[in-house]
């Protein structure tokens, strides 16, 4: 598997909730990782071929990981996916 750059991408979100945040992102992720989604997978999103690339752990915004856990890198950049997009490729 190739090298691949990564960046890391502070959402500088302010809240006074000190706690950890347990459930949604956590479980998706996991969820993803057993259900054969690692690092390096071919997936198939509809007609549109990729590889998963990274996991998705923001907890806030449209497009969080709890939702849309896996990052994948295809001929048009990268998306974030929910398992119920992808297929095997």
């Amino acid at each position: 598997m190739a090298n691949r750059a990564f960046t890391l991408v502070n959402g500088d979100r302010h809240d006074s909730a000190n706690g950890h945040w347990h459930g949604g992102v956590e479980q998706a992720v996991t969820h993803a990782i057993h259900s054969g989604y690692g690092i390096g997978q071919r997936v198939r999103i509809g007609h549109v071929y990729g590889e998963v690339i990274a996991y998705n752990i923001g907890n806030f915004g449209s497009f969080n990981g709890a939702l849309y856990p896996l990052v994948i890198e295809t001929e048009f950049g990268p998306v974030k996916c929910g398992l119920d997009e992808l297929a095997r490729a």
